[in-house]
């Protein structure tokens, strides 16, 4: 999570304590490339400046990386930062720092896109970083911010169940306030073995929550939908979260 309490940032509770884990999830994750190519359509990078806000260890910085002019990385947990930075040591035009949402260290008006994934979960309360986001944006660049949409599948179901005071509907409400676009992406995650699936299973959810997924799966794959939100910053409205700028 890259939401703050006060002036701490909230962890992440499964790629900061099991990050060679959430390795073999990322890999898991979206095998038919649905997500990078609906943003493809949506924010076209290929020559632009693009930061990735709580990149973790770093997994989707070389994609970016392809064709992006430069690639930054921006994670406020500092084992992750050396895992990143040790990841795309050989390519020149990726660099990650360490850095919160909510006070990137980087230049106002000096980026073109802004990508953050699995951060914003619960809407309400993320402004701060939106905020800055739209602050290092250049004029007309685009925050897009991709989440999974606890709307649909066996997947959003056990994350409802999970967190029972969660609503989904609320957070998509705050999101079309602030003026994002909203679109879902189905995807397929798929395992190379069983124990995969289910160590992978087992950081995401509850031990009581993990034990109905396990048992609700059938062989190496699971169908999980995502939404992507997504806000272009202009210059009559430059920032559009109604949090205090000065």
């Amino acid at each position: 999570m890259l939401r703050r309490r006060g002036r701490t940032v909230i962890a992440s509770p499964n790629i900061w304590h099991w990050p060679e884990l959430y390795e073999v999830e990322n890999r898991a994750q979206d095998v038919d490339g649905a997500i990078f190519a609906a943003l493809r359509e949506i924010t076209p990078w290929s020559g632009r400046v693009v930061v990735d806000v709580g990149c973790g260890s770093g997994y989707h910085l070389p994609v970016f990386a392809e064709a992006a002019s430069s690639v930054i990385g921006v994670e406020p947990h500092p084992p992750l930062v050396s895992l990143a930075q040790q990841r795309v040591k050989h390519l020149s035009h990726v660099s990650v720092l360490e850095g919160r949402a909510d006070k990137l260290p980087l230049a106002s008006n000096s980026v073109d896109v802004v990508h953050a994934r699995t951060a914003y979960f619960f809407g309400r309360g993320c402004e701060p970083g939106i905020n800055e986001a739209l602050r290092v944006l250049r004029s007309n660049g685009i925050l897009v911010i991709v989440d999974l949409d606890a709307t649909a599948h066996p997947y959003g179901q056990w994350m409802r169940e999970d967190l029972p005071h969660y609503n989904p509907g609320a957070v998509e409400a705050f999101f079309a306030e602030q003026g994002f676009s909203l679109r879902r992406v189905d995807t397929t995650w798929r395992f190379n073995t069983r124990q995969d699936l289910n160590e992978v299973i087992g950081i995401e959810f509850s031990p009581r929550v993990a034990l109905r997924a396990e048992r609700e799966t059938v062989g190496l794959s699971l169908s999980v939908r995502y939404r992507i939100h997504t806000i272009q910053k202009t210059l009559v409205h430059p920032h559009r979260a109604g949090v205090d700028q000065r």
